[in-house]
């Protein structure tokens, strides 16, 4: 069984004490962190691997004004990091190319240790589709962060040579989705009613009308929390894809966490009654908020515990794919874990975004 350092690390370890426990896991390191802004986790991860010294943080965002306050913020307190500010709008197939080139081009970083995918959008009210036509939970949530990390895998690849096998990471930052969903794989733009899915297909309705959508689903064809839901179970097919292709060849290790429910601009698109809702679930205990400090820690686990390995048993169960609370968890659905549908998932991004990626 997959297991970690520290099994006393729970839902309230703050990101500093992780990377407090792993500094030779961040020393004179290349990480990358996606979606980062002062109200978010991604600034609080970032803000935890500073304090450990890395030679280089390259921190990424579609709005370059909210990623340069969190890079004078950090210069404040940790002055000797090498910042670098990537702008990316993972919305955009272009703009993840542009990024990707972007990074490619500087010559003075050949190589990156650590990427941790932790960008997300949640709660699109109206079903919308992205300028490459895609649905957007899925745009930005999944193909955004699989297109720029394929893409940039030659600087992984060249850390990893370099590196004790399984040190280079991809963390790919979820949610609890896989815990109650999987892909929509007859339908990936809600266009087809509820109903009308296949069965194994279909939402978990019971679990929505927990979340404040007491109307009948199944005649819906788009929810949002579905839209995010399978998104976020693609972040974990993502790292099980990545880790057949990457581990034993080179070393790279991929894994999907859950960060907790925390109190973020991810929320922002949420309607009323689904905020209410989940109030609700939090004053009856279903859910349990936790700071923003903590919302970094799983993360950082995932990305720093030189002992988390991913192991595979009778070749679909991925035990350390997905990690909730700091700890190698097994809360996730079998097809959210499984080896073919993440096959299944490589093959459609390398349709989705026109390229097909080998190394």
């Amino acid at each position: 069984m997959a297991t970690t350092t520290h099994p006393e690390f729970n839902a309230n370890t703050e990101g500093i004490e992780v990377a407090k426990a792993f500094p030779d896991s961040v020393r004179g390191k290349t990480i990358i962190v996606t979606g980062v802004n002062r109200n978010g986790i991604g600034f609080t991860t970032a803000q935890a691997l500073a304090s450990q010294s890395p030679a280089h943080l390259i921190l990424a965002g579609r709005t370059p004004s909210k990623v340069q306050a969190c890079i004078e913020a950090l210069k404040s307190e940790y002055p000797d990091v090498d910042y670098r500010l990537l702008e990316i709008d993972l919305a955009s197939q272009k703009s993840v190319r542009a990024a990707a080139a972007n990074l490619l081009s500087w010559s003075d970083i050949p190589e990156v240790n650590i990427i941790i995918n932790s960008a997300g959008v949640g709660g699109i009210q109206q079903r919308t589709l992205s300028e490459d036509g895609i649905e957007l939970h899925f745009a930005t949530n999944h193909i955004g962060h699989w297109l720029f990390t394929c893409l940039i895998m030659s600087k992984l690849i060249k850390a990893a040579q370099s590196s004790p096998k399984g040190a280079t990471r991809i963390v790919n930052v979820s949610s609890g989705s896989p815990t109650i969903s999987n892909m929509r794989w007859s339908d990936i733009n809600f266009e087809t009613t509820n109903k009308d899915l296949p069965e194994v297909e279909q939402p978990r309705y019971d679990w929505m009308k927990a979340w404040g959508y007491t109307h009948d689903l199944t005649v819906e064809k788009y929810v949002p929390i579905d839209g995010y839901n399978r998104s976020k179970v693609a972040n974990v097919l993502f790292g099980i894809g990545a880790n057949k292709r990457l581990f034993e060849t080179y070393g790279i290790l991929a894994t999907a966490v859950h960060p907790g429910v925390i109190h973020t601009e991810l929320v922002r698109y949420f309607d009323d009654q689904t905020l209410a809702a989940i109030k609700k679930l939090s004053d009856n205990n279903i859910y349990m908020y936790r700071s923003l400090e903590a919302g970094s820690s799983t993360s950082l686990v995932a990305a720093l515990d030189p002992k988390l390995r991913v192991e595979t048993k009778d070749g679909n169960e991925n035990l350390g794919a997905f990690l909730v609370d700091c700890q190698v968890s097994t809360t996730a659905t079998t097809l959210a874990t499984s080896s073919e549908e993440a096959e299944k998932l490589w093959k459609l991004s390398e349709k989705l975004v026109k390229q097909e990626f080998s190394w």
